[in-house]
């Protein structure tokens, strides 16, 4: 009786925070979808946006994206919500009190984390890149201003031993000012071509150089050749200067390595940008358990205050935890400590907030 007693327990558990999970979702992302409406009517309006695809290229992205990227955050307020109730019920009492304990009562708790944070990492590592992929689209046509390339004195390695030089990008002519290319063999120099400027040319997928010298060193001397214009493949595209940062989001787990492993090549100054989202693939999923714990054992306690105090003590922690991660990741982006320590940092110092309040738990 007391095996089958536990079996339904579990279930118990596993409904109620499910349950909850998804009606917090339901419940918080109709909000920010009204607050997001009022935000870009203008936008909208402005720009001519087709309802049709307001709706179904971008609030239908735009829902999973939202409730994926604060996943955690519903969880926790589902764990405080039920768990608070079950308390100001006594129910936490009774199964304590049945030789139930604490611990064992936390295993449906952590089963139904493992299973939001399954889902989630799958939904943002296969799910929602290829949906962000629209609503950023969406975004780009209709809401944001064209991006514009204020970078100067532009360095790239382009490939191994290929490097690359602009002191300036203009992204709407596709051009390229001051143009240097060398090519570095086993640290001797074997060709140079400086131009005045590149075009790229849509037509043929080039770029032509225009007054362009290339120099070839070779064991017999250099040879100097000189031109107005020659069309050429530089392993670059238009789009690596247009590109804004959030489109790694449009990548799956696979795509966003291969992308890294380019961009690091290249020397690209936004490396920690997309390093940090890679590991935030990881690390937001595994908050799951470090919020599940703090949830349970902070609401599980009766109180005088009952639900709301045990609710404003959850959103205070949990957006405290989400003000923290901004704060790490902001100092890694600057280069002060590593992407992988900056997004773990918040997983670290809560699982030690964590572990205190259950030991504070009723057991």
């Amino acid at each position: 009786m007391k095996k089958l007693g536990l079996k339904i327990l579990d279930r118990y558990i596993i409904r109620k925070f499910v349950g909850t999970y998804f009606y917090a979702i339901l419940l918080i992302v109709g909000i920010a979808v009204v607050f997001d409406v009022a935000e870009k009517m203008d936008d909208f309006v402005g720009k001519a946006a087709p309802l049709k695809a307001i709706i179904f290229d971008y609030y239908m992205n735009f829902i999973p994206y939202f409730a994926n990227l604060f996943s955690s955050l519903f969880t926790f307020i589902a764990v405080i919500f039920f768990t608070s109730k079950m308390a100001y019920n006594t129910e936490i009492i009774a199964i304590l009190s049945s030789g139930v304990s604490f611990k064992r009562m936390l295993f449906p708790y952590f089963i139904s984390a493992a299973i939001i944070a399954i889902f989630s990492f799958l939904l943002n590592s296969f799910v929602i890149p290829p949906a962000n992929h629209t609503r950023i689209e969406f975004e780009n046509a209709y809401v944001k201003r064209p991006l514009r390339n204020t970078e100067r004195n532009i360095h790239r390695q382009v490939r191994p031993g290929i490097f690359i030089y602009m002191q300036s990008y203009n992204t709407n002519g596709d051009i390229g000012y001051k143009f240097t290319m060398e090519k570095i063999i086993d640290g001797k120099m074997e060709s140079k071509l400086i131009s005045d400027f590149i075009k790229w040319n849509p037509e043929t997928d080039k770029w032509t150089v225009n007054n362009y010298h290339i120099r070839n060193y070779t064991d017999k001397g250099e040879e100097i050749i000189t031109g107005e214009k020659i069309d050429t493949t530089i392993y670059l595209d238009p789009s690596d200067f247009s590109r804004r940062l959030n489109i790694v989001e449009t990548m799956n787990i696979f795509e966003l390595n291969e992308f890294i492993d380019q961009q690091q090549l290249q020397g690209a100054g936004n490396v920690e940008f997309y390093l940090i989202e890679k590991y935030k693939r990881v690390a937001f999923p595994f908050s799951t358990f470090i919020l599940t714990l703090i949830g349970v054992s902070l609401s599980s306690r009766k109180v005088r205050g009952g639900i709301g105090l045990h609710i404003g003590l959850g959103l205070a922690l949990s957006f405290s935890y989400i003000l923290f991660m901004q704060f790490s990741t902001m100092f890694s982006v600057g280069g002060s400590i590593s992407p992988l320590l900056a997004v773990w940092i918040p997983n670290i110092l809560y699982s030690v907030i964590a572990l205190i309040l259950y030991r504070l738990a009723p057991k």
